[in-house]
Order: structure tokens, then C-alpha cells, then sequence
């Protein structure tokens, strides 16, 4: 007489009786998930040290230049972005699970708008000083401000949406593997996952193309340049993300997440921020407003570049 094991057991070899299934998840005991957890900290204490560096020559030009509160921003929001990718890591349990996509995402979606924003300021700033151009109008901190805060609040409603209506939930996967019970989180409602990751894309390819379009603007240092080499890595890892995800299980999937997470928020960081603190702290005698934007000190275009 044969009888079917519950699902959290297997059968033996033999098939005389039934025997526990063992349980995975991404812990923090697991190599992968500790090296990743070394590297997401090591990542999050390297954007506090350039946040510190920009703070403390917050008022040279190439901290000035394109709008040093975007910057500020920009590395606190880095910041949580390596951090958040701890909540993929441990036990799966109801508030991580609800939490962990959606605030990755709205974080993310902060990051690229004041991206997005700086990549404006400085398009503005280059076509403001043509003869009745009337792009000066938009001059100031309010159009940045207005750019973070719009795009982030459509991201921050697609989130709140996806928490109130198909939260996210710990779920015991026993169909996966035979002899396994795996610990994921199950994303609720798929469509709103991918709407998110769509979203934060498309804001990646405006950016990724105002960047692109104004890279050769006559600056000594024009940040589009680096702008447009961080949204091409940005681009390039999401768009590998999706079909290794798609194509994994279990702890595996959570990893191919959180490396995602981890190299494109370093390519943000890198990209953007080194050549400015390299200039910053190796080469402190081009840090002038003639060397960074190549006119004349008090002429027009450098009055509206380097802004607070």
C-alpha cells in the first residue's frame, strides 16, 4: 500500500517512509549572502566618506557646479540603495517581504531624478545664455526640485498601490525542488513589480538620452559625460537582470537581484562621483572656475553653472 508524503516531506530511496524537506533562503551564513552583505556595507560607507569630502568642500567649484544639493541627495539616496539590499537577505517574513521591492524601487527612482535633474540644469544652463532664449526663466532650485519630486511621486504612488492591494508575502515553495522547501517572498501581484521596474527604466532612457545629447556641450568638465556612461552601465545591468531572473529559483534569484542592486548603484557612485573627488582631492589646483568651465571668471555661463 503506497501513501503520498505531505508536501514539506520526500520520499527515501527506498520508498518505505517519508523524510523532512530542508529548508533555503539567502542567509546571512550562506558565503554568497555574507560576501554580498560585506560588499553592500563597504559600498554605503564609501558614499557617507564622498558625501563627507563634498561636504566638506562644498563651496569649490566642482562641488557647486550642477546644483551640490542634487549631489547630496544623490549619495544619501546611494546610500540606502546598498543598504536595502540587506532586506534580501535572512528568514522571508511578512515585513520584509512588503517592504523590500517597493522601497528599493522608489529609492532607485529618487536617485535617477536627481539625475535626471542635474542632466536638465546643466542643458538649461548652456542654452539659457543664447540671445532671447527663454530658458533663463527656468533658472533657479525650484525646476530641479519640482523634476525629483514629480518623477519620485509617481513611482511612490505604483508602490503604495502594489502595499495596499497585492502585498508581497513570505511563501513556503515546496513545488520548486523535491527535496527542498524554499523560503521566498512572493511579489503579489507580478504585473506591479514589473510596473515599477518599468517605470524607474523609463526614467533611466530620458536620462540616459538628454545625457547623451548634450555630452559634447564646451565645458573642461561636463558631468553629462559621466552622466551618460553611469545610464549606459545602468541600462545594461537591468536589461540583464530580467532574463536572469526569469531563468532562476530560489536563492539564486535573490542573488541575481541583489547584484544587480549592488553594481548598478556602484556604477552611479563611480562614474559620477570619482572623477569629482579625484579633482577634488589629487588635483585641488584645477578646482577653479577657469579650469572647471573654461570661461572667464563673472562671464554668464558661470554664474548659472555653478549654483548652490
Amino acid at each position: 500500500m503506497c501513501w503520498k508524503c505531505p508536501e514539506d516531506h520526500w520520499p527515501n530511496e527506498s520508498r518505505e517512509k517519508c523524510l523532512p524537506k530542508a529548508t533555503e533562503f539567502l542567509s546571512y551564513q550562506d558565503p554568497v549572502g555574507a560576501a554580498l552583505a560585506a560588499v553592500a556595507v563597504i559600498l554605503s560607507l564609501i558614499s557617507v566618506l564622498i558625501l563627507i569630502i563634498f561636504f566638506r568642500f562644498q563651496n569649490t567649484p566642482i562641488v557647486r557646479a550642477n546644483n551640490r544639493g542634487l549631489s547630496y541627495l544623490l549619495l544619501c539616496t546611494l546610500t540606502l540603495c546598498f543598504l536595502c539590499s540587506l532586506a534580501f537577505l535572512g528568514l522571508p517574513v511578512k515585513l520584509t517581504c512588503m517592504v523590500r521591492q517597493p522601497a528599493f524601487g522608489l529609492i532607485f527612482t529618487v536617485s535617477i531624478s536627481c539625475i535626471l535633474a542635474k542632466t536638465v540644469t546643466v542643458v538649461i544652463a548652456f542654452k539659457a545664455v543664447k540671445p532671447h532664449n527663454h530658458l533663463h526663466k527656468w533658472i533657479g532650485p525650484n525646476l530641479p526640485k519640482f523634476i525629483v519630486v514629480f518623477c519620485s511621486l509617481i513611482q511612490l504612488i505604483i508602490c503604495t498601490y502594489w502595499i495596499f492591494s497585492h502585498p508581497p508575502f513570505p511563501e513556503y515553495n515546496t513545488r520548486s525542488e523535491s527535496r527542498k522547501i524554499i523560503i521566498e517572498c512572493n511579489n503579489g501581484l507580478t504585473l506591479l513589480f514589473y510596473c515599477m521596474l518599468g517605470y524607474m527604466g523609463f526614467l533611466t532612457i530620458i536620462c540616459f538620452f538628454v545625457a547623451f545629447l548634450v555630452r559634447t556641450l564646451p565645458d573642461s568638465f561636463n558631468e553629462a559625460k559621466f552622466i551618460t556612461f553611469s545610464m549606459l552601465v545602468f541600462v545594461s545591468v537591468w536589461l540583464s537582470f530580467i532574463p536572469a531572473y526569469l531563468s532562476t529559483k530560489g536563492k539564486y534569484m535573490v542573488m541575481v537581484e541583489i547584484f544587480a542592486i549592488l553594481s548598478s548603484g556602484m556604477g552611479l557612485l563611480f562614474l559620477i562621483f570619482l572623477p569629482k573627488c579625484y579633482i577634488i582631492l589629487i588635483r585641488p589646483e584645477i578646482n577653479t572656475k577657469r579650469s572647471i568651465f573654461g570661461h572667464k571668471p563673472g562671464s554668464k555661463i558661470n554664474e548659472i553653472n555653478v549654483s548652490a
